[in-house]
């Protein structure tokens, strides 16, 4: 029976923590990485304003912006834990690749229609109630509540 008990919950539980602790990990590390990249924003700034007409300089500006931007929105993702920062993140990636990246016209059309999916998958398919922790529990109020069970037949006081 004991060794049931560490095979079931007590190992699991562990494996769980120390999951859940490597998550952290990640995420001061992707803070950190944020706070470097900031720099290199700035220095990138600085050489766009001495030479205004470079465009290799303003991609490399906007591709470091977009990761940057991205880097945020995974933070957030890791620290949420809800489906709709995981679809920003997508969106995100997706339109960075757009604007950065010089694509085929195909490779244009299959991240517009990714896009488009991903917009539709928030709009019509996305429940954000189940993501909410404070929507799926019941607001306590001074009254009693008088609940019939539905097993048992008998009502309930509380």
């Amino acid at each position: 029976m004991n060794a049931m008990y560490y095979l079931k919950i007590k190992i699991p539980n562990t494996i769980y923590r120390i999951a859940q602790f490597l998550e952290i990990l990640v995420s001061l590390l992707v803070i950190a990485a944020i706070i470097l990249s900031f720099g290199t924003i700035l220095s990138q700034l600085g050489v766009m304003a001495s030479h205004p007409s470079d465009t290799e300089g303003l991609r490399s500006f906007l591709s470091t912006a977009f990761t940057v931007v991205i880097g945020i929105e995974f933070l957030k993702m890791l620290s949420r834990h809800n489906m709709s920062s995981a679809v920003e993140v997508l969106l995100f990636a997706i339109a960075r690749q757009m604007v950065i990246e010089h694509t085929t016209p195909m490779e244009n059309l299959i991240m517009v229609i990714s896009i488009a999916v991903l917009f539709i998958i928030r709009k019509y398919l996305f429940i954000p109630g189940l993501d909410d922790k404070q929507t799926l529990t019941v607001p306590r109020t001074d009254e009693p509540l008088s609940t019939e069970d539905e097993f048992s037949g008998s009502t309930r006081h509380e």
